[in-house]
């Protein structure tokens, strides 16, 4: 397990990539056609043409990581992607069952809690005994 701080944000290419693209090469892919910067420290995720097949680019304190995996069975499932679209930007949790082989599109999330805003706090009373 890969703990993602919450500021790498990571995007997945709609296009199949020659896997035997090296760093160069797919750092040239998200330059020119995802139109980001590889030096960001984000991660870009790119699949093969039979999506058997995942490399992800990311830049690290100095040089470039590649992190690859295949599938010996099954294949890995995109999620959807417009057609003028060249990316699409996922969360880690998707990140961790797009590499487990899970169609994350079908999964649904229970909504997340968040406090109420501020007109809708009750407001703070001073304490009538000091303590």
């Amino acid at each position: 397990m890969i703990t993602i701080p919450r500021s790498v944000r990571i995007f997945i290419g709609k296009n199949p990539i020659d896997m035997r693209k090296s760093i160069d090469g797919l750092m040239s892919v998200v330059q020119e056609e995802l139109r980001q910067d590889a030096y960001s420290g984000h991660l870009f995720v790119f699949l093969s043409r039979r999506a058997d097949r995942v490399k992800i680019l990311a830049w690290d304190k100095g040089g470039f990581v590649l992190l690859y995996k295949r599938l010996e069975r099954g294949q890995f499932k995109l999620p959807h992607i417009g057609q003028d679209t060249m990316a699409v930007e996922i969360d880690s949790t998707q990140l961790a069952m797009l590499l487990d082989g899970i169609e994350f599109g079908r999964v649904r999330r229970p909504a997340h809690w968040e406090p109420p805003s501020q007109a809708d706090r009750p407001a703070c009373r001073p304490m009538d005994k000091p303590i």
